[in-house]
């Protein structure tokens, strides 16, 4: 059933899914206290406190789980068709030309699903993921992500592999950067102002010399217009900054860029069962 609703879905002009996509975002933010508490949390740490910004992200994140079956089950030629320009393309251009891979790193902002699609219409990228918590979307998940050009690899050791792997065949691998890692995979470091379990992966990979880190999101036109692919260089880092500072300096760069476009209501602060304390509720894991 699932199956199908989403290839009705899919058939939608994508200005309608938009439509559709704004009430659902309020209507999570109206239903759950929890992610109410996590937007507005999340919002004031990062210094917005006005009501534009607050709205577009409510809307923004009922979007982004509308846009999903047009991205996952269109044709792909169909899905590319949705791209208006490419901002920074010329840094990929470099790196390929180089004979580097290429280590995107790509937030919670904006239409992220977008970014990996773009990409496969010219080099294979592997990109990692989280298993969902329920298991009926696994193959959604797989059907709607793994497409030709795209593998996928499982937040673990062997898909750590894979990722080295790509990387060692000079192809381009994709990361959620601001996902809250695992147990052991992650240090205690500021995003926002604010300790964030983050993840060591991805800087470990951004290191190799062998590898170009570039920064990704595809921004969401209005009216359901398409997107906006807009690409940028990892910065140089500052004196004493630490690999995983400079990434979350980065992050918060490219959220400022489009800040009601970014999923303010993920709780990006938890601390994971098992993780050393260091968060904003130390003693106690947050896993709400």
């Amino acid at each position: 059933m699932s199956r199908f609703l989403m290839g009705l879905a899919a058939r939608f002009p994508l200005a309608l899914l938009h439509a559709l996509g704004a009430p659902l975002g309020w209507a999570m933010y109206v239903l759950s206290p929890t992610y109410r508490r996590h937007l507005h949390g999340n919002l004031e740490a990062a210094g917005y406190r006005d009501a534009a910004t607050r709205r577009a992200a409510i809307a923004g994140a009922g979007r982004m789980l509308a846009e999903l079956p047009a991205l996952w089950l269109r044709p792909r030629a169909e899905v590319a068709a949705l791209l208006r320009r490419i901002d920074g393309r010329e840094h990929v251009d470099a790196a390929r030309a180089a004979g580097k891979g290429i280590v995107f790193l790509t937030p919670h902002l904006g239409c992220f699903e977008i970014t990996a699609k773009i990409a496969a219409d010219e080099f294979p990228i592997t990109v990692l993921y989280r298993a969902p918590k329920f298991a009926w979307l696994q193959p959604l998940i797989e059907m709607g992500r793994g497409q030709d050009n795209v593998r996928l690899a499982r937040a673990d050791l062997s898909g750590v592999r894979e990722l080295l792997a790509a990387l060692v065949r000079k192809e381009a691998v994709g990361i959620l950067p601001d996902q809250v890692p695992g147990e052991g995979e992650g240090e205690w470091v500021e995003f926002f102002g604010r300790p964030a379990y983050t993840m060591t992966l991805a800087p470990k990979l951004a290191a190799r010399p062998a590898s170009v880190c570039l920064l990704a999101y595809g921004e969401r036109l209005t009216g359901g217009q398409g997107y906006d692919l807009h690409i940028r260089p990892l910065p140089a880092g500052e004196p004493g900054e630490s690999a995983i500072r400079r990434m979350n300096r980065a992050l918060e760069a490219l959220i400022r860029e489009c800040p009601g476009q970014y999923l303010w209501g993920y709780n990006r602060y938890k601390r994971p069962a098992g993780a050393p304390e260091g968060g904003s509720k130390p003693g106690a894991p947050d896993k709400s």
